[in-house]
């Protein structure tokens, strides 16, 4: 992908799986070929992300790679630094470390820097747990709101619901939200206890594995039906009213 009529690389975004299977299964060849190009990578996690990429192309030469670690522990002013070899002409990759660079990932703001430096994006094909738990929902996928984490704090978490509820029925908009899969359970406890009875609530986890859950219901119908364990399995929770 190094082009010599460019003075620039480009920044490729590269999604990797959502979860233990074999890459090439939900992956597009599009993506075996950008890594079998490109050596310089920003990475969430170094080791994941190599694993990763030996899977993709077991002969690539690891010692021959540039990585540069992008998460909540780098520095702002690293940042900039990390598309040096794209102003040398050198195709760079964020690599997510679970579904899509930029979407509930790092890597927008590398993406941001690059636009300012007129260095060209290139977004890759990739499963994003977001739109495939939205496409499986049945809800409204014209409009919608992702809206991260809720707050950890009971009280703020349950003021939270019941704002995203109210959101939903007003604009008849579709709200997603995550929590950390080991509260999950919690979560949705909650989510019960709030909600009104005809509010939909989708659970979908497991994306694309062979333990894939997609099931959406009334609350009222939730609290008729047995609900599998959510206890750290990654999930998106969507609501409407």
């Amino acid at each position: 992908m190094k082009n010599n009529e460019r003075q620039t690389g480009s920044l490729y975004l590269i999604p990797t799986t959502l979860g233990n299977t074999a890459p090439l299964e939900v992956l597009p060849i599009s993506i075996k070929q950008a890594i079998e190009d490109i050596d310089h990578y920003i990475v969430e996690n170094e080791k994941s992300a190599r694993h990763f990429i030996k899977k993709i192309s077991p002969r690539k030469s690891q010692p021959g790679l540039t990585i540069s670690v992008l998460n909540k522990y780098t520095e702002p002013e690293e940042v900039p630094v990390m598309l040096e070899p794209c102003l040398q002409g050198n195709d760079i990759a964020i690599l997510s470390e679970a579904g899509c660079p930029g979407i509930a990932d790092p890597g927008s703001e590398v993406v941001r820097l690059a636009h300012g430096k007129n260095i060209r994006v290139i977004p890759l094909v990739g499963p994003s747990s977001i739109v495939l738990a939205l496409m499986a929902s049945g809800m409204n996928g014209q409009s919608f709101a992702f809206n991260g984490y809720l707050p950890i704090d009971n009280a703020e978490r349950k003021s939270s619901i019941k704002r995203l509820e109210k959101l939903s029925k007003e604009y008849g908009q579709s709200q997603l939200f995550i929590e950390t899969p080991y509260r999950n359970d919690k979560l949705f406890a909650e989510l019960l206890k709030t909600l009104h009875p005809n509010t939909r609530v989708c659970i979908a986890c497991d994306l694309t594995l062979p333990t894939e859950y997609i099931l959406t219901k009334t609350i009222a119908d939730w609290k008729r039906t047995k609900i599998e364990s959510l206890h750290k399995r990654p999930a998106i929770f969507i609501i409407q009213g």
